[in-house]
């Protein structure tokens, strides 16, 4: 989905789809568009191959687009690239997550991509911010934050870069049909290749939603997200048979790509055939906890929402539309502790152990988030069924967290020394877990009645 072709004689590239036919002889094939820029050539105005996102390859074994010949190294890091690891971080932070040195990266990149890791983040930045430009009135500087540009100056030298052109002149070429309207909020595409069926879609969602932080009624999924500490609302329903709208209302506009991509993710837009994903990591790995400790949909509904309620950030106004609440933040129920209500369950049959396996931050389970939690087998379940949690730092562990005999569950391990005073619980390491994996555990509660 990524690859483009680029016109030798015209010095443009284009997508596949293009109505645009030139001699093959005369088409040079590029993996991204980025580095079809790198290399001299423009954007093709028909086809205008930037109003795609870039798609992240699949994991081994996934469905999705293949990269055909790109090592799974260069795979893993468009993956992070897409999820924003370059947005405020270097090249050399991007290295030390996939355990490489940044000499080996770039050159990895340049033989197989065709361009740097950077130039392909600041790529990726320069076609949303394009797509700003010609979808919505926003200012020049909303524009620059919303993208992930550090400074107008910035969004300047890249759009010049990539665009050849100044945002000014870039808004002035803008088509009529291409500007969105909404009734409050700022509406923006959500363009896909596959088809996508909506209504499968919603039904999922319906069935999983944490009730007061998603709803989905009028053929529209609707969720609080939270920028910073501030809450916002985002509504997502069909617009064509090839794009979805997002209209989003947040108080502030930074980091607008960030939040676009995660609710791609949810709608596994750039993963045709792949499961449904969540906000976040830290909300998979929740829902995945509580729904092993209650298998019953409607009890595990009942703790969702009582979680939500108990921790959450509370959002006036937005009652009619089923939302009441933000989903609680990880450091919000990590400082619980134990002290919450029902504190962890321990199963009556003995402690639950699991087997950890060390992160890997390019591989994040279903959510499709960089970092995200993916799951590990938890012996001890019900029938001798695994339960299912998610490790969240390399090297690091996590305790037994719920039990099929009592309602009570629990959201992910009390403590980051490993025993919060709760007995029984023994550890499979002894190594002391790192702040992020500290985060990722909020406090225990039960539902008992």
């Amino acid at each position: 989905m990524n690859a483009v072709g680029a016109v030798l004689t015209t010095g443009i590239y284009c997508r596949d789809d293009c109505p645009g036919r030139p001699l093959p002889a005369n088409v040079a094939r590029y993996p991204f568009a980025a580095a079809a820029e790198a290399a001299g050539f423009r954007a093709c105005h028909r086809c205008r191959p930037y109003r795609r996102d870039l798609t992240p390859p699949p994991e081994a074994g996934r469905p999705g687009p293949a990269a055909a010949g790109m090592p799974e190294l260069v795979c893993r890091a468009v993956r992070l690239i897409a999820g924003g690891a370059l947005d405020g971080a270097t090249e050399n932070d991007l290295a030390d997550r996939l355990g490489v040195s940044p000499r080996h990266l770039r050159r990895l990149f340049l033989q197989h991509a065709g361009v740097t890791a950077d130039r392909l983040a600041r790529s990726r930045r320069a076609h949303f911010a394009r797509r700003l430009l010609d979808d919505t009135d926003l200012r020049v500087a909303e524009i620059a934050f919303a993208a992930g540009f550090g400074s107008v100056r910035q969004l300047n030298r890249v759009l010049a870069e990539v665009f050849r052109a100044t945002p000014r002149e870039l808004r002035a070429r803008r088509r009529v049909a291409d500007r969105l309207l909404a009734d409050g909020g700022l509406p923006v595409r959500l363009a896909h290749d596959a088809p996508l069926d909506l209504a499968a879609a919603l039904r999922h969602l319906a069935g999983r939603a944490t009730p007061g932080v998603e709803a989905v009624t009028g053929g529209a999924y609707r969720r609080v997200i939270l920028v910073d500490d501030d809450p916002g609302m985002i509504e997502i329903s069909a617009r064509s048979p090839a794009e979805l709208l997002l209209v989003a209302h947040l108080p502030r506009l930074d980091g607008l790509i960030h939040h676009v991509g995660r609710a791609r993710r949810i709608f596994a837009l750039d993963e045709p055939g792949g499961p449904y994903g969540f906000w976040d990591a830290f909300e998979s790995g929740v829902h995945d906890l509580v729904r092993a400790a209650l298998p019953d949909p409607a009890r595990a509904r009942a703790a969702l929402r009582e979680l939500a309620a108990r921790f959450g950030t509370p959002v006036p106004g937005l009652a009619p539309v089923g939302l009441t609440t933000a989903f609680p933040r990880a450091e919000a129920l990590a400082a619980a502790g134990p002290a919450a209500p029902g504190a962890l369950a321990t199963p009556p049959d003995g402690p639950v152990r699991v087997r950890p396996r060390a992160r890997d931050p390019a591989r994040p389970g279903r959510t499709g988030g960089p970092g995200g939690l993916r799951p590990d087998a938890v012996s001890g379940g019900p029938r001798g069924r695994p339960w299912t949690t998610g490790s969240a730092q390399r090297s690091t562990t996590v305790p037994a967290v719920a039990t099929a005999r009592s309602p009570a569950y629990a959201a992910a391990a009390a403590a980051s020394d490993g025993s919060a005073g709760v007995p029984g619980h023994r550890w499979v390491s002894s190594r002391r877990p790192a702040p992020a994996a500290a985060a990722v555990r909020p406090a225990a509660r039960a539902l008992d009645r």
